[in-house]
């Protein structure tokens, strides 16, 4: 049997295959981005007279004055946290690998909906993985597909035996249902959970459970995310760069201070008693009189980290997950993921300013609060960018974009510290990108809710037959 890394690796070459031939237009798009940029610099060094005395302007009146002095103290906001979570970084250590002896007993849950042969290559590289099979219980639970999801599911238990359970919803009631019916039939002490459409590294499950032997304070870990479809399209190659730098310098930042906000669906573990203590709760969570049918893992990490426990990252941990290809299925994620982040800021917040846990809580205040400065801010920012549209469409651009510039430098030096230089240059076309294309998210996300739906993970609709 071919190993895990082996698995990965046929996996990624799969997916990009057709992507060879795209390699011209992906620099052509990273050339124009770069000349965009420096354009905008080369504009505003010509034009610099006349920005200034637009600046001059709005500094004659009580409002102008007040957006100079917002502006520079949202500027230096910004500045301090990003020094801030710099430091934690530095603090920031994996947990080494204990010996197998060590490892605790897993339950390792797969949800599955409309993923068809994807949920047979993520239940093959769990098998693969490098952990005492003794100690290893995994399950798949389809909910509800309508596709051929549960075809693929019985073929990986053809090839695994006894090594896999599989289980079918009776119909589609969300991952949420899925993920509580795997718990309750698991046995392990730790709970591992995987989205259907990841790859693990044979190392992956053992540098998850490691943390919860050394540290009897953590509750849950969370896995290190990174885009399996990356060479495949657009889309997922600009996000590479964004979720590298969302986990390995953000997260590991939280980690630092045992307060890692969220576990991924795509990998995540928990202790079994942590998740027991609050799971009827999780289950039966509302928001706004609606059951809560999106956002179970920041929800479990919420709920996790009230009781006291601590939330950590492990950098060595990967999963490769993917993600939309196009803009539509794209967006309806993000907007799932705001909601979300609504939702739950609300939740942690009725926690995180009392005695949730013993030792300091600062920092963790900290993070929520700056969760909270982008959800509030959204919509004076919003107004802002459309006044400066209409009123300097000039200024809005080159500003725009040199802001750009500057800021995305920060994630492009730390992909190519960790990575590849040449990717690296991607976060600036994603920039770009998110600033005129993906702005209006969290400003709509926060209008909606409370509305329900995965948005996503539907099965595409057939185009009506022309006439």
């Amino acid at each position: 049997m071919e190993s895990s890394q082996e698995f990965l690796e046929t996996t990624t070459e799969s997916l990009s295959e057709d992507g060879i031939e795209n390699n011209s237009k992906k620099l052509l798009i990273l050339a124009g981005t770069f000349l965009l940029l420096i354009s905008a610099v080369a504009v505003t060094y010509f034009f610099y007279p006349y920005f200034e005395a637009i600046h001059l302007e709005r500094m004659n009146n009580v409002w102008g004055s007040a957006l100079r002095i917002g502006g520079i103290a949202l500027l230096a906001t910004h500045l301090g946290f990003l020094i801030y979570l710099l430091v934690l970084y530095f603090k920031y250590k994996v947990v080494d690998s204990v010996l197998d002896e060590q490892l605790p007993t897993l339950t390792i849950i797969v949800p599955a909906y409309n993923e068809g042969k994807l949920v047979w290559k993520t239940l093959i590289s769990l098998a693969k993985s490098n952990y005492p099979q003794e100690k290893i219980q995994l399950i798949s639970i389809d909910d509800g597909s309508k596709d051929d999801t549960w075809n693929w599911m019985k073929k990986a238990k053809e090839e695994l035996g006894d090594r896999l359970a599989i289980y079918q919803q009776p119909e589609n009631k969300g991952k949420r249902h899925a993920l509580y019916r795997g718990f309750n039939l698991g046995t392990g002490d730790v709970f591992i959970t995987v989205d259907s459409d990841s790859i693990v590294k044979e190392d992956t499950l053992r540098n998850m459970a490691s943390p919860f032997v050394n540290n009897e304070d953590c509750g849950a870990v969370a896995g290190n995310v990174r885009v399996l479809n990356n060479k495949k399209a657009l889309i997922p190659k600009m996000l590479n760069v964004s979720f590298a730098f969302s986990f390995e310098f953000v997260r590991s930042a939280q980690s630092a201070l045992g307060s890692v906000l969220c576990t991924p669906g795509a990998l995540a573990a928990y202790r079994k008693e942590a998740v027991f203590n609050c799971l009827e709760d999780w289950i039966t969570q509302t928001f706004n009189g609606q059951p809560s049918d999106i956002g179970e893992d920041r929800a479990m990490t919420n709920m996790i980290l009230k009781q006291g426990y601590k939330v950590l990252f492990q950098r060595n941990a990967y999963v490769y997950t993917n993600i939309p290809e196009r803009y539509k299925n794209l967006y309806k994620m993000f907007i799932r993921w705001e909601r979300s982040n609504v939702r739950e800021n609300i939740a942690m917040s009725k926690f995180a300013f009392g005695n949730f846990r013993n030792g300091p809580k600062a920092g963790t205040r900290i993070l929520l609060l700056n969760q909270w400065s982008k959800i509030l801010l959204s919509y004076p920012m919003m107004l802002l960018m459309l006044f400066f549209i209409v009123s300097y469409p000039l200024l809005f651009i080159t500003s725009a974009l040199i802001s750009i510039l500057v800021f995305s430098s920060f994630q492009a030096l730390f992909y190519a510290k960790k990575h590849t230089v040449l990717e690296s240059f991607w976060a600036y076309p994603y920039s770009i990108f998110y600033t005129f294309t993906l702005f209006w998210i969290t400003p709509y996300a926060i209008a909606t809710a409370s509305r329900r739906g995965w948005l996503t993970r539907e099965l595409p609709k057939p185009e009506a037959i022309k006439a």
